[in-house]
Protein backbone atom coordinates (compact mmCIF):
# COMPACT_ATOMS: atom_id res chain seq x y z
CA UNK A 1 0.00 0.00 0.00
CA UNK A 2 1.40 3.39 -1.06
CA UNK A 3 0.61 6.08 1.52
CA UNK A 4 -0.14 9.44 -0.11
CA UNK A 5 -0.54 12.96 1.25
CA UNK A 6 -2.22 15.55 -0.98
CA UNK A 7 -0.87 19.09 -0.70
CA UNK A 8 -2.84 22.03 -2.09
CA UNK A 9 -4.19 25.30 -0.76
CA UNK A 10 -7.35 24.63 -2.80
CA UNK A 11 -9.82 22.56 -0.74
CA UNK A 12 -11.90 21.55 -3.76
CA UNK A 13 -8.78 20.33 -5.57
CA UNK A 14 -7.74 18.24 -2.57
CA UNK A 15 -11.18 16.64 -2.44
CA UNK A 16 -11.14 15.98 -6.17
CA UNK A 17 -7.74 14.30 -6.04
CA UNK A 18 -8.81 12.14 -3.11
CA UNK A 19 -11.88 11.01 -5.05
CA UNK A 20 -9.75 10.24 -8.12
CA UNK A 21 -7.58 7.91 -6.04
CA UNK A 22 -10.40 6.32 -4.03
CA UNK A 23 -10.74 3.34 -6.39
CA UNK A 24 -7.04 2.39 -6.32
CA UNK A 25 -6.64 -0.66 -4.10
CA UNK A 26 -2.88 -0.15 -3.64
CA UNK A 27 -2.99 3.62 -2.94
CA UNK A 28 -4.21 5.13 0.33
CA UNK A 29 -4.63 8.87 0.88
CA UNK A 30 -3.54 9.24 4.49
CA UNK A 31 -3.73 13.04 4.75
CA UNK A 32 -4.48 16.35 3.05
CA UNK A 33 -2.59 19.55 3.89
CA UNK A 34 -2.23 23.09 2.58
CA UNK A 35 1.60 23.09 2.51
CA UNK A 36 4.64 20.81 2.69
CA UNK A 37 5.49 21.95 6.19
CA UNK A 38 2.42 20.11 7.46
CA UNK A 39 3.26 16.77 5.84
CA UNK A 40 3.84 13.93 8.29
CA UNK A 41 6.97 12.36 6.81
CA UNK A 42 6.63 9.31 9.04
CA UNK A 43 3.37 8.20 7.44
CA UNK A 44 3.86 9.56 3.90
CA UNK A 45 5.61 7.81 1.00
CA UNK A 46 4.40 10.03 -1.85
CA UNK A 47 3.26 13.66 -1.78
CA UNK A 48 0.94 14.79 -4.57
CA UNK A 49 1.90 18.46 -4.71
CA UNK A 50 -0.48 20.88 -6.41
CA UNK A 51 0.80 23.86 -4.43
CA UNK A 52 3.56 25.61 -6.34
CA UNK A 53 4.26 27.96 -3.42
CA UNK A 54 5.53 24.97 -1.40
CA UNK A 55 8.35 24.19 -3.82
CA UNK A 56 10.72 26.54 -2.00
CA UNK A 57 10.62 24.12 0.95
CA UNK A 58 12.42 21.46 -1.05
CA UNK A 59 15.85 22.83 -0.23
CA UNK A 60 16.29 20.21 2.49
CA UNK A 61 16.26 16.46 1.99
CA UNK A 62 12.86 14.78 1.99
CA UNK A 63 12.10 11.17 2.86
CA UNK A 64 9.07 11.04 0.60
CA UNK A 65 8.74 11.14 -3.17
CA UNK A 66 6.91 14.06 -4.80
CA UNK A 67 4.52 14.12 -7.73
CA UNK A 68 3.99 17.66 -9.02
CA UNK A 69 0.70 18.57 -10.64
CA UNK A 70 1.47 21.66 -12.69
CA UNK A 71 1.76 22.89 -16.25
CA UNK A 72 4.41 25.43 -15.29
CA UNK A 73 7.74 23.56 -15.14
CA UNK A 74 9.63 26.78 -14.43
CA UNK A 75 7.97 26.81 -11.02
CA UNK A 76 9.46 23.44 -10.05
CA UNK A 77 13.09 24.10 -10.97
CA UNK A 78 13.91 23.80 -7.26
CA UNK A 79 12.98 20.13 -7.41
CA UNK A 80 15.76 19.39 -9.88
CA UNK A 81 18.28 20.88 -7.47
CA UNK A 82 16.82 19.35 -4.32
CA UNK A 83 17.54 16.14 -2.43
CA UNK A 84 14.10 14.75 -3.18
CA UNK A 85 14.16 10.94 -3.19
CA UNK A 86 12.16 10.73 -6.41
CA UNK A 87 9.81 12.96 -8.29
CA UNK A 88 7.42 13.19 -11.18
CA UNK A 89 5.50 15.89 -13.00
CA UNK A 90 2.05 15.66 -14.56
CA UNK A 91 -0.34 18.19 -16.00
CA UNK A 92 -2.94 19.47 -13.57
CA UNK A 93 -5.46 17.90 -15.97
CA UNK A 94 -4.00 14.39 -15.63
CA UNK A 95 -6.46 11.49 -15.77
CA UNK A 96 -7.12 9.04 -12.93
CA UNK A 97 -5.01 6.35 -14.64
CA UNK A 98 -2.11 8.74 -15.28
CA UNK A 99 -2.18 9.95 -11.70
CA UNK A 100 -2.25 6.45 -10.23
CA UNK A 101 0.51 5.18 -12.53
CA UNK A 102 2.75 8.15 -11.69
CA UNK A 103 2.23 7.68 -7.94
CA UNK A 104 3.23 4.02 -8.24
CA UNK A 105 6.32 4.93 -10.24
CA UNK A 106 7.65 7.62 -7.91
CA UNK A 107 6.75 5.37 -4.99
CA UNK A 108 9.23 2.88 -6.46
CA UNK A 109 11.92 5.55 -6.61
CA UNK A 110 11.59 6.38 -10.33
CA UNK A 111 11.47 9.78 -12.00
CA UNK A 112 8.44 10.12 -14.26
CA UNK A 113 6.52 12.75 -16.14
CA UNK A 114 4.35 13.80 -19.02
CA UNK A 115 6.70 13.91 -22.06
CA UNK A 116 6.01 17.54 -22.97
CA UNK A 117 6.59 18.72 -19.39
CA UNK A 118 9.78 16.68 -18.96
CA UNK A 119 11.16 18.02 -22.24
CA UNK A 120 10.45 21.56 -21.07
CA UNK A 121 12.13 20.85 -17.74
CA UNK A 122 15.17 19.45 -19.54
CA UNK A 123 15.42 22.65 -21.58
CA UNK A 124 15.28 24.66 -18.36
CA UNK A 125 18.03 22.52 -16.85
CA UNK A 126 20.25 22.73 -19.92
CA UNK A 127 19.89 26.50 -20.07
CA UNK A 128 21.54 26.91 -16.69
CA UNK A 129 25.26 27.42 -16.67
CA UNK A 130 27.01 24.20 -15.65
CA UNK A 131 29.83 24.87 -13.24
CA UNK A 132 33.15 22.99 -13.23
CA UNK A 133 31.92 21.14 -10.17
CA UNK A 134 28.98 19.77 -12.14
CA UNK A 135 31.02 18.76 -15.20
CA UNK A 136 31.98 15.15 -15.88
CA UNK A 137 35.35 13.95 -14.68
CA UNK A 138 35.73 12.50 -18.17
CA UNK A 139 33.27 11.84 -21.03
CA UNK A 140 31.04 8.77 -20.88
CA UNK A 141 31.73 6.00 -23.36
CA UNK A 142 29.05 5.08 -25.89
CA UNK A 143 28.17 2.00 -23.81
CA UNK A 144 27.93 4.08 -20.63
CA UNK A 145 25.61 6.49 -22.44
CA UNK A 146 23.43 3.51 -23.42
CA UNK A 147 23.40 2.27 -19.84
CA UNK A 148 22.34 5.59 -18.31
CA UNK A 149 19.62 5.98 -20.94
CA UNK A 150 18.20 2.53 -20.08
CA UNK A 151 18.54 3.29 -16.38
CA UNK A 152 16.45 6.44 -16.88
CA UNK A 153 13.77 4.23 -18.46
CA UNK A 154 13.59 2.29 -15.21
CA UNK A 155 15.28 -0.92 -16.37
CA UNK A 156 16.92 -3.16 -13.77
CA UNK A 157 20.48 -4.45 -14.26
CA UNK A 158 19.27 -7.78 -15.64
CA UNK A 159 16.98 -6.05 -18.15
CA UNK A 160 19.79 -3.74 -19.26
CA UNK A 161 22.05 -6.76 -19.74
CA UNK A 162 19.46 -8.47 -21.98
CA UNK A 163 18.81 -5.30 -23.98
CA UNK A 164 22.52 -4.64 -24.59
CA UNK A 165 23.51 -8.26 -25.05
CA UNK A 166 26.08 -8.19 -22.25
CA UNK A 167 26.39 -9.85 -18.85
CA UNK A 168 24.86 -8.44 -15.69
CA UNK A 169 28.38 -8.24 -14.25
CA UNK A 170 29.43 -6.02 -17.17
CA UNK A 171 26.41 -3.77 -16.57
CA UNK A 172 27.54 -3.34 -12.95
CA UNK A 173 31.02 -2.45 -14.19
CA UNK A 174 29.62 0.24 -16.50
CA UNK A 175 27.44 1.60 -13.68
CA UNK A 176 30.42 1.88 -11.34
CA UNK A 177 32.40 3.66 -14.04
CA UNK A 178 29.71 6.21 -14.91
CA UNK A 179 28.98 6.85 -11.21
CA UNK A 180 32.65 7.73 -10.76
CA UNK A 181 32.70 9.95 -13.85
CA UNK A 182 29.52 11.76 -12.80
CA UNK A 183 30.59 12.00 -9.14
CA UNK A 184 27.36 10.36 -7.89
CA UNK A 185 26.57 7.36 -5.71
CA UNK A 186 23.09 6.26 -6.74
CA UNK A 187 20.78 5.76 -9.71
CA UNK A 188 18.63 8.72 -8.72
CA UNK A 189 21.64 11.04 -8.55
CA UNK A 190 22.97 9.71 -11.86
CA UNK A 191 19.65 10.32 -13.63
CA UNK A 192 19.36 13.79 -12.13
CA UNK A 193 22.90 14.67 -13.24
CA UNK A 194 22.30 13.12 -16.65
CA UNK A 195 19.24 15.31 -17.20
CA UNK A 196 21.16 18.40 -16.06
CA UNK A 197 23.99 17.63 -18.48
CA UNK A 198 21.67 16.77 -21.36
CA UNK A 199 22.87 13.14 -21.47
CA UNK A 200 19.40 11.68 -21.11
CA UNK A 201 16.69 12.08 -23.71
CA UNK A 202 13.16 11.25 -22.58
Amino acid sequence: MIRVTIVSANHALRVGLRELLANQSDIQVVAETVDLESVNAEETEVVVLASVSSVRLLESKTNFAILFLTDDVESIRAAVDSNTRAWGVLSSNATEDELAAAIRAVGEGLWVGAPNLVRSLMRVSRSREISGEDALVEPLTIREQEVIQLMAQGLANKQMALTLGISEHTVKFHLSSLYAKMNVSSRTEAIKRGIELGLISL
